[in-house]
């Protein structure tokens, strides 16, 4: 264990965030399999699911979850699907 206050302190930060990004990325993965298993049933609601997962990638990019290059490529994997 840390000695220090300020060494405690990032123990406990990187304990929330790491929580807090495993949450986020539980969240886009869940969202881009729905949006998968919809799309190879041909459900009528995969373009909404399709939306939905794109955003959810776009807000991970934004919070630094993934790199913007990634989510490009999964966003266009996803586009994919509607057509």
């Amino acid at each position: 264990m840390p000695n220090i206050k300020s060494a405690k302190k990032r123990v406990t930060v990187s304990k929330i965030r790491a929580a807090r990004n495993k949450s986020r990325n539980s969240a886009l993965k869940t969202a881009i399999k729905k949006a998968h298993a919809a799309a190879e049933a041909g459900a009528p609601e995969t373009e909404a699911l399709v939306r939905e997962a794109i955003k959810k990638v776009d807000q991970a990019a934004a919070k630094g979850l993934i790199h913007k290059n990634n989510a490009a490529r999964k966003k266009s994997a996803l586009a994919g699907l509607i057509k």
